[in-house]
C-alpha cells in the first residue's frame, strides 16, 4: 500500500499492533504509544526502534534522568505503580534504557493522566488492548473480578480512559481518528461483562463510530497456538448518516469466517508449524543455554507438570504428532498448567528430565522474530547488582501479555479493505 498511516498504540505493551502492520508492509508513521510498564516499553523501544541508545541519552547522568523520570508514574509489573525511590536505586545503564522508551517511543506513559487535548493530529489507527486481569477467568482464580465496572478502579476499567479521551479530543476540536481496534478476552461477551460492553459500544457510536466486533482464535491465522480473543473494529463515521448506513450492511456481510477466509487468500498468510518456532537445536550454545534455564528441578509437583501437560516433544525426541496447536501462552510457563513441555535431558544432577517453552519460543509463538528477541537481551542490564531487567520469566510474561501478532494481521487487513471500501464510497463507487 502506498498510503501511510499514522498510529497511536494505548497499553502498547511491546508493540503487536506495529509489528502487523509491518507485516502487512503497511507504512506506518507511529505517532504516539502509552504503556506504564517499564521492561515492555523498554522492549517496546529495543524492538521497534533499535536497541542502541541515542548518543545524548547515552550521555545523560543518573540525577538528570532521575529528575525527568519523577513526574511519570511508572511501574515495574505492569499492575501497581512503583514508588520514586526505588526507581532511584536503578543503575544509570537502566535509568537510559527508561528513559529511552519514553522519548522515542513519544509514550504518554500513563493513561489515567493523559489529556485528550494532548493527542496528536490526524491519526488514522488507535489501538487498545487493555488490562484483561478483571475479565479473564485466571484472573477471576486470583480474585480479579470486578470487571470493567466505572468507578471500581479495577485495571479493566481503564477501558473507560480511552473513551474519556476521545471524548476530550472531540470537545477541544480534534479529529478523531478513522479506526479504533480493541483486542481483549472472549469473556467480555459473558453475561457478567456485556452490559458494559454494550454501554462501551454505545458510547462510540455517540462519537460516531460503527463498531464490529469478532470472536477470534490465534490458531486460525497461522499461529500454532490455541489463544481466542476478542477484537472489534470502529470506522468513524461522524455526521455522515448515508456513511454509517452503508457501513452496517457492510459489516452485516461480513461474519468471523469472512475475516479468517480473506485473510487466508492474501499473500501475508503463512501458517506456522510448533516444529518451525520451536529451538531445539542445541548444538547452538546460546539455545542449550536457553533451555537448561528453562529446565526445572526434578520435584514431585514438576514430574506432574510433565505428566498432566501436552508433551511436545516425546521421550524419544519425536514431535507429538498428535498436538497441532499449543496451550495459550501464559504470563508463567514454570507452572502447571502450562502451554506444553518438551523432553530434554540437560546432563545437570537434580534436574527434571523435560522443559517448558522457552522466553524466546514464547515470543516465537506470539508472531514475533529471533531478532527481537535478540535486541531485547541486548537491554539486559543490571538495574541492582546481581539483579537483571530482563531475566527469563519477565521476558515470558511479557510475551503472555502480548497479542499473537498474526491475529492482528488479519483485522488490519479486515480495516484495509474496510477503508477501501470508504473510498469508493466517498468516490460515488458504491
Amino acid at each position: 500500500m502506498n498510503q501511510t498511516y499514522n498510529l497511536v498504540e494505548f497499553f502498547s505493551g511491546i508493540g503487536s499492533q506495529a509489528r502487523a502492520l509491518e507485516n502487512l508492509n503497511v507504512k506506518i508513521n507511529t505517532l504516539a504509544t502509552c504503556e506504564w510498564d517499564i521492561h515492555a516499553f523498554v522492549a517496546y523501544d529495543a524492538i521497534h526502534n533499535s536497541p542502541d541508545l541515542d548518543t545524548e541519552i547515552a550521555k545523560m547522568e543518573k540525577p538528570d534522568i532521575l529528575e525527568i523520570l519523577k513526574d511519570y508514574t511508572l511501574s515495574n509489573d505492569g499492575k501497581q505503580p512503583m514508588d520514586y525511590s526505588m526507581l532511584k536505586t536503578y543503575s544509570v545503564e537502566a535509568l537510559r534504557y527508561i528513559l529511552s522508551g519514553i522519548r522515542k517511543s513519544n509514550n504518554f506513559v500513563d493513561i489515567s493522566s493523559l489529556d485528550g487535548a494532548e493527542m496528536p493530529d490526524n491519526i488514522d489507527i488507535l489501538t487498545y488492548s487493555f488490562p484483561c486481569q478483571d475479565l479473564s477467568n485466571v484472573g477471576a482464580f486470583h480474585g480479579y473480578n470486578k470487571g470493567i465496572d466505572k468507578d471500581s478502579n479495577s485495571r479493566s476499567s481503564l477501558l473507560w480512559q480511552v473513551g474519556r479521551i476521545l471524548q476530550e479530543m472531540k470537545d477541544n476540536n480534534k479529529k478523531l481518528p478513522r479506526f479504533l481496534l480493541m483486542e481483549n478476552v472472549p469473556t467480555l461477551l459473558s453475561k457478567r461483562h456485556f452490559g458494559n460492553f454494550t454501554i462501551w459500544m454505545n458510547d462510540l457510536e455517540k462519537l460516531g463510530y460503527h463498531s464490529q466486533y469478532y470472536e477470534l482464535n490465534a490458531a486460525d491465522f497461522g499461529l500454532p497456538q490455541n489463544r481466542p480473543r476478542l477484537l472489534m473494529l470502529s470506522v468513524y463515521f461522524g455526521d455522515d448518516e448515508e456513511l454509517h448506513e452503508k457501513l452496517k450492511a457492510y459489516f452485516d456481510g461480513i461474519k468471523k469466517e469472512d475475516v479468517r477466509t480473506s485473510y487466508k487468500k492474501s499473500k501475508f498468510y503463512k501458517r506456522k508449524s510448533i516444529k518451525k518456532l520451536l529451538r531445539t537445536d542445541y548444538s547452538d550454545k546460546k539455545l542449550l543455554e536457553e533451555a537448561i534455564e528453562c529446565t526445572p528441578n526434578d520435584t514431585p509437583s514438576r514430574r506432574r507438570i510433565w505428566e498432566e501437560n501436552p508433551q511436545i516433544v516425546l521421550s524419544d525426541g519425536s514431535f507429538n504428532p498428535e498436538i497441532k496447536y499449543i496451550r495459550t501462552i501464559t504470563t508463567k510457563q514454570d507452572r502447571n498448567p502450562n502451554s506444553g513441555n518438551l523432553f530434554f535431558e540437560s546432563g545437570i544432577e537434580g534436574r527434571s528430565k523435560f522443559r517448558y517453552l522457552t522466553p524466546r519460543e514464547c515470543l516465537l509463538f506470539m508472531g514475533f522474530r529471533d531478532k527481537d528477541f535478540k535486541n531485547i537481551k541486548k537491554r539486559n542490564v543490571e538495574f541492582h547488582k546481581g539483579d537483571w531487567f530482563f531475566p527469563r520469566d519477565k521476558i515470558i510474561r511479557m510475551a503472555g501479555n502480548s497479542i499473537p501478532v498474526k491475529l492482528l494481521e488479519g483485522m488490519f487487513w479486515l480495516m484495509i479493505q474496510t477503508d477501501k471500501y470508504i473510498e469508493e464510497y466517498k468516490n460515488g463507487r458504491t
